[in-house]
């Protein structure tokens, strides 16, 4: 097992010094070579669980969508598994990572903080007090709603709440016009554990049954997917996406330092307010569907980083993938390895991401430049 351990680190390092020596190049590269790799998980993940269906078979299923497949070929109970389950599935955990790792990417560019992510600025705490309130009161919120759109209550409380708190946050940060960053950290830091209590009162207040939801809520499970949300999730996440991605050249000049990027050309304030909005509504539009999922967000950036620097023209794209791989294997996981069960996907993510952090943390490697 150690000789295995050792090949591994080694073949880490050559490769890590192959991509140095050429930034744009390993880039094109890594970005190329991690979509080959997310299209085969993707693959893998839509064929695995109590019902195997093999990759011919989803290319059949696939071909007869456009009626040029045998139809034959496969069972009425594998298409109807795999386009209604294991399809919205894979394709919805696909977009939460991926949201995530560029959610991440943005606000550790923007407080040039190789420990910030998503929740920093109180998105995520936000989120799950107003779901954690509407699980509690669910039966005085549920009476005054229709039936068809009693599904999406919790998932819409959840993103405004989440937007509520990055409003607060914000509004203790600026100051004569100017967002002050640091400010900005100890506000998310402070709103974070004030949300703590609040939750924790709220478990104290709860009866088993509730205790039970907000457990599996604030724990993470992508167990909601399915087509009726897809359409508020891309335009929650695929369209911040977009923005974001056109970022890259604004996140490189927060990396000298606003003062430089004033200097630069950039409209420093501006640009700030943008950034914390888009990284706000991937957060937010992931949290409120998929409960809290941690350390994609944090660890991704960092894994681009170390392999091909911290130009985000590269790093931004790269994460978005490597968070989409790295979450629907999480959720592959978490839904395969105590069959019939369920492990809650952000246990999963927990357990993978806190041991490979320290080791970042103890190997001094948790910085900012490449």
């Amino acid at each position: 097992m150690f000789d295995h351990v050792m090949s591994v680190l080694n073949i880490w390092g050559s490769l890590k010094r192959f991509l140095a020596q050429n930034r744009e190049r390993s880039g094109w590269l890594m970005l190329v070579s991690s979509l080959a790799v997310l299209f085969g998980v993707l693959v893998i993940a839509a064929g695995a669980g109590a019902m195997h269906i093999s990759a011919s078979k989803i290319i059949q299923i696939l071909m007869n969508l456009i009626h040029l497949g045998d139809v034959d070929m496969v069972s009425q109970a594998e298409t109807a598994v795999f386009l209604n389950i294991r399809l919205p599935r894979v394709l919805f955990g696909a977009i939460a990572g991926a949201a995530l790792a560029a959610a991440g990417a943005a606000m550790q560019g923007l407080f040039r903080n190789p420990l910030a992510d998503p929740g920093l600025i109180g998105v995520s705490s936000g989120a799950a007090l107003a779901a954690v309130a509407t699980i509690i009161f669910w039966t005085t919120i549920a009476s005054g709603v229709s039936a068809d759109f009693l599904p999406y209550v919790l998932p819409v409380m959840a993103m405004v709440g989440g937007i509520c708190a990055v409003f607060i946050v914000y509004r203790l940060a600026v100051k004569d016009g100017v967002v002050h960053v640091a400010t900005m950290l100890l506000a998310g830091v402070a709103l974070n554990a004030l949300v703590g209590a609040f939750i924790g009162l709220a478990f104290f207040m709860a009866d088993d049954q509730q205790l039970r939801d907000i457990n599996f809520w604030m724990l993470g499970s992508l167990a909601s997917a399915r087509w009726s949300i897809m359409l508020p999730v891309v335009i929650c996440a695929l369209i911040p996406l977009v923005f974001i991605s056109m970022q890259a050249r604004t996140l490189n000049a927060f990396l000298l330092g606003e003062r430089e990027a004033h200097y630069l050309g950039f409209n420093v304030e501006k640009s700030k307010r943008f950034l914390l909005l888009l990284a706000a509504a991937l957060t937010g539009g992931i949290v409120a569907f998929a409960g809290m999922i941690g350390f994609i967000g944090l660890v991704v950036p960092h894994i681009i980083r170390m392999i091909i620097g911290p130009d985000h023209r590269w790093l931004l794209p790269n994460a978005m993938v490597l968070g989409a791989t790295l979450m629907v294997l999480a959720d592959l996981l978490a839904r395969t390895a105590v069959v019939p069960a369920e492990l809650p996907l952000g246990v999963v993510t927990s357990a993978l991401g806190a041991p490979f952090f320290i080791w970042l943390l103890s190997s001094g490697k948790a910085r900012m430049s490449g």
